[in-house]
């Protein structure tokens, strides 16, 4: 069994026995692997989002949280590629992070035969590299959980003429033009609503300060590229 199949089958080998724990020592003499190996694996599956819970002790164990996890999923494997072209091209995006963690979470759900059909057709489709410089690979997330938490972010901008500037912004929305993301906020250094393109940020800290509530219609700024439209879900 490859690591993809045995990490597949460690989530619903888990699912199953909920609430009851197994130990690691009992899932490495079920794939006849080491109690190490299961130790890595399970971690890989806790950073990629996995709701899998440790006890340690004599009686101690790895336990899944049912609540929070997806049934079987009857994704098509070419459905599953869609999503997963999809979500690939959130790279650069504040969700690039969650779009990853979000498509291992619905391969792992997703019967064995169509997770493994799905694999061998994303095999057969490449992207070419973009041509745009690589950006620092924090930034996104910075952003992402200064929108969820509503916390002033320091950020150090480089604008279109090449100037950088260091500015405290109170995060408002995100927007996405064609090749670009921006983050509209309350800008501190200018006293007014700014729309920034994530793209030349060039560092960003989040700040321990909550950002205060505003009117919205303050954020009714011109949008970079014609009429904004709110992200429909669901």
């Amino acid at each position: 069994m490859n690591r993809t199949d045995r990490l597949y089958a460690l989530v619903e080998e888990l699912r199953a026995c909920a609430p009851r724990r197994l130990s690691a020592r009992e899932l490495a003499a079920r794939y006849e692997v080491s109690v190490r190996t299961i130790e890595r694996d399970v971690s890989a599956l806790q950073q990629a989002g996995v709701p899998i819970y440790a006890d340690v002790g004599r009686n101690g164990g790895y336990t899944l949280d049912k609540s929070r996890t997806l049934p079987p999923l009857n994704f098509t494997p070419a459905e599953a590629v869609a999503v997963a072209i999809a979500l690939g091209r959130a790279g650069g995006s504040p969700y690039a992070r969650a779009a990853r963690t979000g498509l291992h979470k619905i391969v792992a759900a997703m019967p064995a035969a169509d997770s493994a059909a799905a694999r061998e057709l994303a095999g057969r489709i490449h992207f070419l590299p973009s041509a745009e410089p690589e950006r620092a690979g924090g930034v996104p997330a910075v952003l992402e959980q200064a929108m969820v938490e509503r916390r002033v972010v320091r950020l150090r901008y480089v604008d279109a003429a090449g100037a950088a500037t260091e500015r405290d912004v109170e995060p408002a929305a995100f927007t996405a033009a064609s090749r670009a993301w921006y983050l509209i906020g309350w800008c501190r250094l200018r006293g007014e609503a700014r729309v920034f393109r994530i793209d030349r940020v060039q560092s960003a800290a989040l700040l321990e300060e909550a950002a205060p509530e505003r009117c919205p219609e303050v954020f009714r700024e011109d949008p970079p590229h014609g009429e904004l439209t709110a992200l429909e879900f669901g």
